[in-house]
């Protein structure tokens, strides 16, 4: 069986979701994400709950997660992914545009894998996806059992 390593972008602004998804498109990544864009949608994807009650099994391999969502903001979405055995082994990826100090050390606090801030340039915000798409969808070995199989 192959393994699919989906990715979950949890992004509210449309701009950002569209440059993103054109940064992993460049490693034919784009059609393995799941996009939510707010973090009770997320919540709702990763608990398996309400319109995603019936989605199949297993982990994205990385999750790409802005901090200001509406609903319920990233830190609260990375505490409920950290504090679940089941999903906290994910890979989860800050990408905000806050610069904000506090924002950076409670992500670090609970574990982030890595904090970007998203550029403003648009050559360089694309750049700095298609790194983070190759890296966590094609060379980053996730825990055993923690993907789905096709």
């Amino acid at each position: 069986m192959i393994e699919l390593k989906p990715i979950l972008l949890v992004e509210d602004n449309p701009n950002d979701e569209e440059l993103t998804l054109s940064g992993l498109a460049e490693y034919n990544l784009a059609n393995d994400v799941q996009i939510v864009h707010d973090g009770e949608e997320a919540l709702d994807y990763l608990f398996k709950k309400n319109k995603y009650a019936k989605r199949q099994n297993g982990n994205p391999a990385v999750i790409l997660l802005d901090l200001k969502l509406p609903k319920v903001d990233g830190l609260e979405v990375l505490r409920a992914i950290r504090s679940e055995e089941k999903l906290k082994l994910i890979p989860v990826v800050i990408l905000t545009s806050s610069r904000e100090e506090s924002d950076k050390l409670e992500s670090y606090r609970h574990a982030v894998n890595a904090y970007v801030v998203k550029p403003v340039n648009f050559h360089e915000f694309i750049n700095a996806i298609k790194g983070l798409g190759f890296f966590w969808g094609i060379i980053n070995e996730p825990p055993p059992g923690s993907i789905r199989k096709a």
